[in-house]
């Protein structure tokens, strides 16, 4: 019974990749279009504030990933938490002036504790890369 249900969770296992390749595609596709209406949007203003730009970067942030995904086939951790800080710095620069202080604090804590996950994966990555270096190393003496 156990050896039926691997066998059936194995054939599965395709459903799960074109899924998430269908979906990160379009994903892609969807951002695209959202930034190149913002562009639009921002040359019917005449105007590019501060937060478009960091509208626009955050555009290619989330194309990054998706390339990062279709080039390595896993989406780094780092890079939704770097949106993630993106996001919340173009919040404090569109509202700091109407925001309460500590709603402006509670944003700046946020954003340094993203910071601070996205050193220790950074970290976790690097230590994980020089263990398979380490095991390379061995395995050719």
């Amino acid at each position: 019974m156990k050896n039926q249900l691997s066998k059936f969770t194995k054939s599965l296992h395709w459903t799960t990749i074109a899924s998430e390749k269908a979906l990160l595609a379009a994903i892609g596709i969807a951002t695209c279009i959202a930034s190149a209406q913002y562009i639009y949007e921002m040359f019917l203003a005449r105007a590019i504030t501060l937060p478009d730009l960091f509208m626009l970067f955050i555009y290619v942030e989330i194309i990054g990933m998706v390339g990062a995904f279709y080039s390595t086939s896993r989406i780094p951790v780092t890079l939704p938490i770097i949106i993630a800080i993106t996001a919340l710095c173009r919040l404090i620069i569109m509202h700091s002036k109407e925001m309460d202080a500590f709603v402006v604090l509670g944003e700046a804590t946020a954003i340094l504790v993203l910071s601070a996950a996205a050193y220790v994966m950074s970290m976790k990555d690097r230590v994980s890369l020089e263990k398979l270096q380490m095991l390379r190393d061995q395995e050719q003496n």
